[in-house]
């Protein structure tokens, strides 16, 4: 596949094998162009519509957390979804830095041209939990 400026200029990979490398990545080098321009996008915090917010979030993500890190258990693919399972962890910036670990999965809906348009996670954890990790 040949990448430029994180688009894809010509697909020699399925979107499977994109969003593999894309968790592998997790958050650099990612292709924004296997989303909708209108792709919904809806976790346990935020709930908004728009690739530029969605490529702003990641930024967030990337500008504020240490040692991102983003691991694929379990990835599988139906004709308009694919489903994964997945760990993210980070180091917060408080003065301590905690290890914070996220665990969950994510709906990726796609449309007729593979293109995801509703990416919808779902955590194994409550938001408090996410919080107290942050203090015990």
């Amino acid at each position: 596949m040949v990448l430029e400026t994180n688009k894809i200029k010509k697909v020699d990979m399925n979107i499977v094998e994109v969003i593999k490398r894309d968790y592998k990545n997790f958050p650099h080098n990612q292709t924004y162009s296997i989303y909708g321009e209108n792709v919904r996008f809806k976790d346990p915090i935020y709930d908004f519509n728009g690739l530029k917010r969605y490529q702003e979030m990641i930024g967030f993500l990337t500008k504020w957390f240490k040692n991102l890190k983003l691991d694929l258990h379990q990835i599988s693919r139906t004709k308009e979804q694919i489903d994964t399972k997945w760990t993210m962890s980070w180091n917060s910036p408080l003065p301590w830095q905690p290890r914070i670990s996220v665990s969950g999965r994510s709906e990726l809906k796609l449309d007729e041209n593979d293109l995801i348009i509703s990416h919808i996670d779902y955590w194994d954890c409550s938001v408090w939990n996410v919080i107290r990790q942050h203090f015990f």
